[in-house]
């Protein structure tokens, strides 16, 4: 092994010479405390090495050990359910060795050697595999079978293959091609290197939500991505934990880069308690937690994104529905702007490095629906759902500009609405989805042929609505048309009865598709019903003060086994509204 020296240590940079044997990203264990650090550059013989643990007390002249290797994860059973730091390295186990905080230099595999899982094999001695191929499957928790796969580059004939209980270090697979390779459960993979597929195919089915506003008017795609940026308080970390908890993926792996402990505390207590609706288990059941918090080392906040998606590759590659929540990449990139301070690089906008966008753009690119590895073709989908912090709310900013330059969903939360408490605080003036079309005809198709119809109509009143609010403000209400005014009425149901959504409430924290659909078409109704009476010669106020209207404004608290009620509530609509005009029309009579 070839040993360096330190030059210079700055905070988590540290610089060694005699390093000329390594390469860039190579892992390396710095001083004797054999710290964690990765090289980012190279100059001569001189190696600048970004620190993953606490660099205080190291000086000049202590060695430096390089591993040859570039940083990399271990893939195989013991990933679900548990709970890592930003390079991996498991908290859980860490915390019954040393105690509640992290103590440097401390050595852990990320993944138990000691524990057996019972491998029950899906092909034959005598078969040929290629990489990627199920070769057998292991029950890792009660909802999730953990499917082994040829590792890429490898392929030939079966020479030999057990069932049985193995540790994840165990031979369980002799293949014989150009040379014997004995395959393990344990695969490790670079962090840095996107895992490869076969074929990326075009996102078309939406990842399904239950929450209302993003569902119905803003939907995401599996295998999409999508952005959250908002100000402090606007509610982020929320949306991201509905997602987490109800969005129909199979598998969530949810990264909190640099936040605050207590929003990792909060996921930790409440999802081992969240039953999940599909299965009726714990959610954890299906979840990976990835912790980098705000007082964890700078430099390995800019590995815990990359530690995060390489996982959520390797889910999807065994035909896997994945969901990655990075919260928050905000954080991600103050660490390279932090790094790249040190390194005395050139800086871009805002002080962040010039390669900010390139990096932004490296790590959504990985997300995508795509034709796994393997002879089956089966599919799989990985979705990134990232939060954006930018400093005041100023989505001018550069780390937002860059998101948005390549993500095709922009939830844009807005403070105003959350000191409003209307939640969740996206601003359905000023987001967007690229994946409208699409869904659409998915929805159409799949739900209700006037689904789009219906849609169009409820965004077409909420943007008449911000401009007769303009006219409200200069000249009051009373000056405006009854039909506007009816308008008016129909965009604050649309708001209140539809958009708004209480996370903490049974019934109203999850909306079906169908319970969506519904409650669509039951405020719809409200407005043409209205209008119709209007028409009919019915005063406004007539038809604002209807009984209906309670009801209207409760539905979103109908259980799912209920939702028949909400059909109900549009036809007494109707009723309500014949009998206006046949009062008035014996009044005008």
């Amino acid at each position: 092994m070839k040993v360096g020296r330190i030059i210079k240590v700055s905070g988590p940079l540290v610089v060694a010479e005699g390093m000329d044997e390594a390469n860039i990203f190579d892992v390396v264990n710095v001083s004797d405390n054999k710290l964690i650090g990765e090289i980012i550059e190279m100059r001569g013989d001189k190696a600048s090495i970004q620190v993953y643990e606490e660099t205080t007390g190291i000086g000049p002249g202590e060695p430096v050990y390089t591993t040859g290797e570039p940083l990399s994860v271990e893939l195989g059973p013991g990933l679900m359910e548990a709970m890592f730091d930003g390079i991996q390295r498991p908290l859980e186990p860490i915390r019954e060795l040393a105690g509640d905080f992290l103590t440097r230099g401390i050595e852990v595999p990320s993944l138990n050697r000691e524990k057996k899982w019972y491998f029950t094999p899906s092909i034959n001695v005598g078969d040929d595999v290629v990489e990627g191929d199920i070769i057998g499957t292991v029950q890792e928790t009660s909802v999730i079978v953990h499917k082994i796969m040829v590792p890429p580059g490898v392929a030939g004939r079966v020479k030999t293959i057990e069932e049985g209980e193995f540790t994840v270090t165990d031979s369980i697979c002799l293949v014989e091609g150009e040379k014997e390779v004995s395959i393990q459960m344990l695969q490790r993979w670079p962090v840095r290197k996107g895992r490869p597929v076969k074929e990326k195919l075009n996102p078309d089915e939406p990842l399904i939500t239950g929450q209302r506003v993003i569902d119905t008017f803003f939907p995401a795609a599996k295998g999409g991505t999508s952005a959250i940026p908002g100000p402090f308080g606007s509610g982020k970390t929320v949306v991201q934990h509905q997602l987490a908890k109800w969005a129909d993926a199979e598998i969530i792996v949810y990264v909190g880069c640099g936040e605050r402990g207590n929003e990792m505390t909060d996921v930790l207590m409440e999802f081992p308690e969240i039953k999940d609706p599909k299965t009726g288990e714990s959610l954890m059941k299906r979840t990976i937690l990835i912790a980098n918090t705000s007082n964890m080392p700078v430099a390995a906040r800019e590995a815990s994104i990359y530690t995060g998606i390489t996982i959520a590759e390797y889910f999807r590659d065994m035909g896997y529905s994945v969901a990655i929540m990075a919260d928050s990449t905000s954080r991600w990139a103050e660490a390279l702007r932090e790094m790249s301070g040190r390194l005395e690089e050139m800086p871009g906008d805002e002080g962040y490095p010039a390669y900010l966008a390139s990096r932004v753009a490296a790590f959504y690119e990985r997300a995508g629906k795509a034709v796994c590895l393997g002879s089956d073709n089966r599919i799989g989908a990985l979705t990134v759902i990232g939060a954006v912090s930018p400093p005041g709310g100023d989505i001018s900013e550069p780390v937002s500009q860059a998101t948005l330059r390549i993500v095709k969903v922009f939830w844009g939360l807005d403070a105003s609405l959350a000191y409003r408490r209307h939640f969740p605080a996206i601003n359905w003036l000023n987001s967007y989805s690229l994946y409208q079309n699409k869904v659409d005809e998915w929805m159409n198709e799949n739900l209700d042929e006037d689904f789009s119809k219906n849609r169009i109509m409820a965004m077409s009143l909420l943007q008449e609505e911000s401009g007769l609010q303009e006219i409200v403000r200069l000249v009051g209400r009373d000056s405006l048309s009854e039909g506007d005014q009816l308008k008016l009425e129909a965009a604050k149901s649309i708001r209140e009865d539809f958009l708004q959504q209480n996370a903490f409430n049974e019934d109203d924290t999850y909306t079906s598709l169908k319970k969506q659909n519904l409650m669509l078409k039951m405020v719809l109704a409200f407005y043409n019903e209205g209008k119709r009476a209007l028409d009919n010669g019915v005063y406004l106020n007539e038809v604002t003060e209807l009984p209906v209207r309670e009801r209207i404004a409760r539905a979103k608290y109908l259980a799912e086994e209920n939702i028949g009620d909400i059909e109900n509530i549009i036809n007494e609509t109707s009723t309500a509204i014949d009998e206006l005009i046949s009062k008035g029309g014996i009044l005008n009579a």
